[in-house]
C-alpha cells in the first residue's frame, strides 16, 4: 500500500484519535506485517514488531491517544547549534512516520524542518545550525492533523553572572509513580541546564517503554530548558558496565568486559538518550559499530565535557587477581592495591585523554569549565546494598584501575574544572588528591532519584574522623579508599538521612567570583518555604582560583 494509499484509508475509516487506538482495523494488520520489523529478539517487546497486539504492562500504557503521540521533545544549545530530539509513541502501520519541528514566528507556526522516525526506538532528531540564541523561541513539534507537544528553546543566558545546572540520577523503577515533587521544586528554583547522570530506566528489557515513562515523569522540566542525557548501565540491560570499547560480554554481569545485549539494542538506546547532544568529539564507532557521544556543550559560558567513563573501561575478570567471590567486589582488606593496576587497563580510553586534554586547553569560549559524566573517580562508599555487606573496594567504580584514575583527573584538574556525577546511590562532595591530598579536583556525586534500590552508606569501619576535617559531619576528612586513592570527604547523605537519601543536586556557577556551589536536596523538601533544608554539610562553596 503506497503512502498516499494509506492516508485515504485512515480518512475513509472516519475514526476519531481514541478510536484509532483501540480498532480492530489496527489490530487485524498484525497479519499482514507492514512494520519495520525488529533486528533483535526478547528486548522491547513492548514497542517494537507487531506492539499493539501486547497486553497491559506494568510500566506504561503505549496505545495513546493520536493527539498525545508525540510523548517530548528533548533539546541542547550550543555553539547556535540547536539538537532536539522529538520522542513518539509506537506508531500503527498506517500512520506517517513524519515529524516536523516548528518555530513561533511572525506570529505564525512556521515549519522549519520535517524528520522520518526511526521505527525501532520511535525517536528522531533534528539539527539546526545558525540557530539565534539571543532570544526564547517558541517550538512545537507536530504529527498528522492532531498530535502535538510545545515547548521554549530559551536563549542562551550569557548575561547572567550565575549559570545554574540542575543534576539527577538513577531513577529506579521501585517507584514508578509521578515526580510532582521534584517537578514543583525544579521549577521554583529555575536551573538554566538540567543534567541526568544514568540509569533513567531500571527496566532492563524494555528501553523505549521505560524510557517514555521517564520522560512523561520529567517533561514538564525539559520541554522549555536544555537538558543532557546519558545513559548507564542499567539503561543497557546490565547491572553494571565494563565497556571494553565495545567487545560482546560472555554474560549479563559484564564483568569480563563489554556489552552483553544486542548491538542494535544498544545502539537504540544510546539514540535515545544522546543523540540530541552536540556532535561526538570523534565520531569514530567502537566495535561492534556501537557509536560514541563524548562531547562538549558550551551554554551561559559554562563548558560541559561531556564523557563516557563506561564505554573504554576494561572489566576485571581473568585480568586480575579475584579478591572476594565475585570479580568486581574486593572483600579481602589486606591484598596489594597495587596488583590490580596493571598495565594494558584502561578507564577513559586514549580516545578521551586526547579530548578532555584539547578541551581543557580551549579556554576562548568559556568561563568556567566542569566534566559531565556517569559515575565517581574514587570508592566513596563502604556499604552496599544493606549495613551488613561491607566491601572494601568495588572496582565498578571509578576508583579503579588505579592509574586510569589519576590520568582522568590530571586532565580535569589541568583545565580547571569540577566533576559532577552520580551513579552511586550515595551523594558525596570529596576533593581529589592524585599524587598528596587536594591536590585534584573537586567531584559532587549527586544522589539517587528515588533511592529504595540498593543502597549505600560511606561509613568507615573505624568509625573515626579524618584528618583535615570541616566537622561538619562526622566521618569527614582525609582518607584513604580500598585502592588506596587519596580523597577528602567534604559531605556525604547516606540513606538513613531524610528522604531516605534521595533528591538532587544543584550546581551554581559563579562566572564573577569563579566559583561553584554545591547545593543537595532531599526529594520531599518544599523549597518553596522558608525553612526547606538541605542534608546536612551542604551547601559547600569551592573556589576555582
Amino acid at each position: 500500500m503506497s503512502k498516499l494509499d494509506r492516508r485515504s484509508f485512515i480518512k475513509k475509516t472516519s475514526l476519531s484519535g481514541a478510536a484509532l487506538a483501540s480498532s480492530s482495523i489496527f489490530s487485524a494488520k498484525s497479519e499482514s506485517n507492514n512494520y519495520v520489523k525488529s533486528p533483535f529478539s526478547g528486548l522491547d517487546l513492548l514497542a517494537t514488531n507487531d506492539w499493539w497486539n501486547r497486553g497491559n504492562n506494568e510500566i506504561i500504557d503505549l496505545k495513546v491517544e493520536r493527539k498525545d503521540v508525540i510523548a517530548f521533545g528533548i533539546y541542547t544549545l550550543s555553539n547556535n547549534i540547536l539538537k532536539l530530539t522529538a520522542q513518539l509513541f509506537p506508531l500503527y502501520p498506517e500512520e506517517s512516520r513524519e515529524v516536523r519541528l516548528e518555530i513561533y514566528r511572525d506570529k505564525k507556526w512556521v515549519v522549519v524542518s520535517k524528520k522520518i522516525v526511526n521505527e525501532i526506538g520511535w525517536a528522531t532528531t533534528f539539527k539546526i545550525e545558525d540557530w539565534d540564541d539571543s532570544k526564547n523561541i517558541k517550538y512545537r513539534l507536530t504529527h498528522g492533523n492532531n498530535g502535538k507537544f510545545n515547548g521554549l528553546i530559551r536563549k542562551n543566558p550569557t548575561d547572567q553572572n550565575t549559570i545554574k545546572l540542575a543534576a539527577f540520577s538513577c531513577n529506579s523503577n521501585k517507584d514508578r509513580g509521578e515526580r510532582k515533587n521534584y517537578i514543583k521544586n525544579i521549577n521554583y528554583l529555575n536551573p538554566d541546564i538540567l543534567f541526568f547522570a544514568g540509569d533513567q530506566s531500571y527496566d532492563h528489557k524494555e528501553h523505549t517503554a521505560a524510557w517514555l515513562k521517564f520522560g512523561m515523569q520529567f517533561r514538564e522540566i525539559f520541554r522549555d530548558r536544555p537538558c543532557i542525557t546519558i545513559p548507564d548501565d542499567h539503561d543497557i540491560g546490565q547491572g553494571n558496565l565494563w565497556g571494553e570499547n565495545g567487545k560482546v560480554a560472555s554474560s549479563a554481569a559484564g564483568n569480563d568486559g563489554g556489552y552483553f545485549y544486542h548491538k542494535e539494542y544498544i545502539k537504540m538506546v544510546e539514540r535515545a538518550q544522546t543523540k540530541h547532544l552536540p556532535d561526538p568529539y570523534d565520531k569514530t564507532p567502537i566495535e561492534q559499530g556501537i557509536n560514541v557521544y563524548y562531547t562538549n556543550l558550551i551554554y551561559g559560558d559554562i563548558d560541559f565535557a561531556v564523557i563516557e567513563d563506561r564505554k573504554f573501561k576494561s572489566g576485571p575478570k581473568g585480568k586480575i587477581p579475584q579478591q572476594g567471590p565475585r570479580p568486581d567486589h574486593i572483600r579481602n582488606n589486606n591484598y596489594d592495591p597495587k596488583s590490580i593496576d596493571l598495565d594494558g587497563l584502561s578507564l577513559l580510553g586514549d580516545r578521551q585523554h586526547k579530548f578532555l586534554k584539547k578541551w581543557g586547553e580551549n579556554k576562548e569560549k568559556s568561563v568556567i569549565k566542569a566534566v559531565l559524566s556517569q559515575t565517581g573517580f574514587c570508592g566513596g562508599a563502604h556499604l552496599h546494598g544493606n549495613k551488613e555487606n561491607r566491601l572494601h573496594a568495588d572496582l565498578d567504580s571509578n576508583g579503579w584501575p588505579q592509574s586510569g584514575r589519576n590520568k582522568a583527573l590530571k586532565l580535569i584538574k589541568d583545565a580547571n574544572a569540577v566533576h559532577i556525577a552520580g551513579d552511586q546511590h550515595l551523594s558525596t562532595v570529596i576533593h581529589h588528591g592524585i599524587e598528596k591530598f587536594e591536590d585534584g579536583p573537586w567531584a559532587f556525586i549527586v544522589p539517587a532519584l528515588v533511592n529504595n534500590y540498593y543502597s549505600r552508606w560511606w561509613w568507615p569501619e573505624d568509625e573515626m574522623q579524618g584528618e583535615n576535617s570541616n566537622n561538619k559531619l562526622p566521618w569527614n576528612g582525609r582518607y584513604l579508599d580500598g585502592f588506596n586513592n587519596k580523597i577528602t570527604m567534604h559531605a556525604y547523605a547516606n540513606p538513613d538521612a531524610d528522604s531516605s537519601g534521595s533528591g538532587y543536586g544543584i550546581i551554581s556557577f559563579n562566572k564573577k567570583e569563579n566559583n561553584v556551589t554545591f547545593e543537595c536536596w532531599p526529594r520531599y523538601q518544599d523549597v518553596t518555604k522558608e525553612n526547606a533544608k538541605q542534608f546536612d554539610g551542604w551547601p559547600i562553596t569551592v573556589s576555582l582560583g
